[in-house]
């Protein structure tokens, strides 16, 4: 599926959303420091610095925004971004905004990465669809928390990629297919949380149908070609329970639903 060119509003507006595993204010202070320490540590090794930058992206760009759930932000402290994007692009792998991965698609910023990902509200152990698998970051970072993720791309070339990487890195828990997003993935449903990493006019829907009773689907839904609101969709005694986050801007989800406009 086409991959999210996930931006912050430029107005900076931020919707109110539950923040599953809140630490306290006290817990908060103390997993600032712990980044800090972990990135210190990193930084007298020889090599490059990513270990420091992605503790600074974590507590920049991700703590200083608001997100505590401790899941999400030891995911992304874990999870090397720097292997997910272009050789030439590595350098800025942990800058604030997203970047190209190659056939026309994006990775997230990563504000935006642990955002979605804390709005599925995962415990650990759950079983989670991601439609959208680009480069494979975001599957990644499922990965770190999830028991088992099922990640569809519509650009083969991409999954191949994504599938390869994902393999050597070390995520057995993370399943990579090629095909239409649109459809999710039937011979694995239902799912505890859905994630989709692409505008959508309305939620396509086999993937509500796909969704356990209870369970969470996170997407962009608005105007494709403009911005969109990020939406939780909540499944409560079989129908949709709505919650508007953020306004953001996403690349369109191509293939069967643009027969459906």
């Amino acid at each position: 599926m086409a991959i999210s060119a996930g931006e912050v509003n430029p107005k900076g507006r931020v919707g109110i959303h539950l923040r599953p595993n809140r630490l306290s204010p006290l817990g908060v202070i103390l997993l600032g420091l712990e980044i800090a320490f972990l990135g210190c540590q990193a930084g007298t090794q020889s090599g490059p610095d990513f270990a420091v930058r992605r503790k600074a992206m974590v507590a920049d760009q991700i703590l200083a925004r608001g997100i505590h759930d401790s899941l999400v932000l030891k995911a992304m402290s874990e999870v090397p971004r720097h292997l997910f994007v272009p050789a030439g692009l590595v350098d800025e792998a942990y800058r604030d905004y997203p970047l190209p991965i190659g056939e026309g698609q994006t990775i997230s910023q990563p504000y935006i990465v642990a955002l979605m990902t804390e709005c599925l509200a995962l415990k650990g152990g759950e079983k989670v669809l991601e439609v959208g698998t680009g480069s494979g970051y975001q599957a990644a970072v499922l990965g770190r928390i999830a028991a088992a993720v099922f990640t569809i791309e519509i650009n083969a070339a991409l999954a191949r990629e994504a599938a390869s990487k994902l393999e050597r890195l070390g995520f057995p828990n993370v399943r990579v297919r090629s095909g239409d997003g649109f459809f999710g993935w039937p011979g694995e449903a239902p799912f505890d949380a859905i994630i989709v990493t692409a505008a959508v006019p309305e939620v396509p829907p086999a993937l509500f149908a796909q969704l356990a009773e209870g369970g969470r689907l996170v997407v962009p839904i608005g105007d494709v070609q403009t911005y969109q609101q990020l939406t939780v969709v909540t499944k409560k005694n079989g129908q949709p329970r709505i919650e508007r986050v953020l306004d953001v801007r996403f690349v369109p989800m191509t293939g069967e639903i643009l027969k459906r406009k």
